[in-house]
Parts: C-alpha cells; sequence; structure tokens
C-alpha cells in the first residue's frame, strides 16, 4: 500500500478509535455498494486498475490526484 495512503487510514482509524483493518473493510465495503450503482458505471470506468475493478488503494489515489490538481 502506498505510504501516504496507508498514513492517511492510519489518521482515520485513529480518530475513530478503530483499527486499520477496519478501515479498509469500512472503505471496500462502501466502493462494492458505489460500484453497483448503475448511474455511476463510466465515473467507476474512468479509475484507472488493474483488475476487474478498482481496489480503495486505487480509487483513493485517483481521488487524491483530481484533489490535488484542481487546487493548484
Amino acid at each position: 500500500m502506498d505510504k501516504k495512503i496507508k498514513k492517511a487510514l492510519k489518521e482515520v482509524a485513529k480518530k475513530n478509535g478503530v483499527s486499520l483493518a477496519e478501515v479498509q473493510r469500512e472503505i471496500e465495503a462502501a466502493l462494492t455498494v458505489a460500484q453497483a450503482d448503475p448511474a455511476s458505471q463510466a465515473a467507476w470506468a474512468a479509475i484507472p486498475h488493474k483488475g476487474k475493478q478498482p481496489t480503495s488503494e486505487e480509487v483513493i489515489a485517483h481521488l487524491a490526484k483530481k484533489v490535488s490538481s484542481k487546487n493548484k
């Protein structure tokens, strides 16, 4: 896992009093639900990914890049 993403997820876990694994499970569950939405299929397809579906790390990296480029 990318070091910056892992650090951010650890901070989320600490702030919420849960483990890193719990944060990762919750993100994966949310992504599974969101990916099933037919209206958002084009957005999911635009996320660079290696497997059948984007992983949580791929989604976070993609969104972080988008936010970073908009803040410049």
